[in-house]
């Protein structure tokens, strides 16, 4: 699979909606979503980045947290879930330290539908302005989230007992 199989669009205006399909039981998926171990092996940041902070308290009201580290510094954020049905749904906030859009706070929904042993992951987020969603979209997150989509799909490949 390539970054070109990640489908991005935009259903309102402060929504952003990302799909990709991956060849694995959504069982896998969400422990790759949701295992410290697992999320430091493909959610990388920009090349040359680590996940150097990956710490999560996978219950409803629970904390997660993610500092980023690289060359040119590092990069956190964070949140509080809001809602957790294993193996098909996490909801959860999302702020950055510093702020880089309107607003710096999204709720995010990650769901996960298996059809033939292959999952769809929906990545929807709802930003609280227009604004805030159009500054994301003129960033590089796209393709930064394909990077990061690519590597979870090597990763899902080596833990898929196919």
């Amino acid at each position: 699979m390539t970054s070109s199989t990640l489908k991005v669009t935009t259903p309102t205006d402060r929504e952003i909606v990302m799909t990709r399909v991956f060849d694995a039981p959504r069982t896998l998926v969400f422990e790759a979503l949701t295992k410290p171990a697992l999320l430091k092996r493909w959610f990388l940041g920009p090349p040359g980045w680590t996940l150097a902070v990956c710490e999560i308290d996978l219950r409803v009201r629970g904390a997660y947290r993610y500092v980023w580290r690289g060359e040119k510094g590092e990069m956190g954020m964070g949140g509080i879930f809001q809602e957790i049905a294993p193996p098909e749904r996490i909801v959860a906030t999302e702020a950055f330290d510093q702020g880089w859009y309107p607003g710096n706070n999204a709720l995010v929904t990650q769901a996960l539908t298996e059809r033939s042993g292959k999952t769809t992951l929906t990545l929807s987020v709802m930003y609280e302005s227009k604004d805030a969603r159009d500054a994301v979209l003129r960033s590089p997150m796209e393709s930064g989230v394909a990077a990061a989509y690519d590597r979870l799909a090597e990763l899902l490949a080596t833990q898929n007992p196919r």
